[in-house]
């Protein structure tokens, strides 16, 4: 009956818990939700004192963000994905140039 106050948990529960999201994983969300997100809104909401460095951060992780940039509104940055020229760009600068073979 009293259960939850003991914290016995049995198989097939359900956990509910109040964890804190680091700032990191907060972002991350953000972006994996695809909203296209303002230098602004990371430094002033989500208290980043370098987004730049988080979005950074974000980038070595493997999330291919990128940064759009203009007059009215800003640096602001949106999750894409990568164009085959630029897939293609990379496997040739870490693999080198690939020889065509034929048969």
């Amino acid at each position: 009956m009293f259960k939850f106050l003991f914290n016995n948990k049995e198989e097939g529960d359900i956990v509910m818990s109040n964890t804190r999201l680091s700032k990191t994983q907060k972002i991350k969300n953000l972006f994996e939700r695809g909203a296209t997100v303002t230098w602004k809104q990371l430094r002033t909401v989500y208290d980043l004192k370098s987004p730049a460095a988080m979005v950074g951060k974000l980038r070595n992780q493997g999330l291919m963000i990128y940064e759009n940039r203009s007059k009215k509104t800003g640096v602001s940055y949106r999750v894409g994905r990568p164009s085959t020229a630029i897939l293609v760009a990379g496997m040739n600068k870490v693999f080198g140039k690939q020889v065509g073979y034929s048969a």
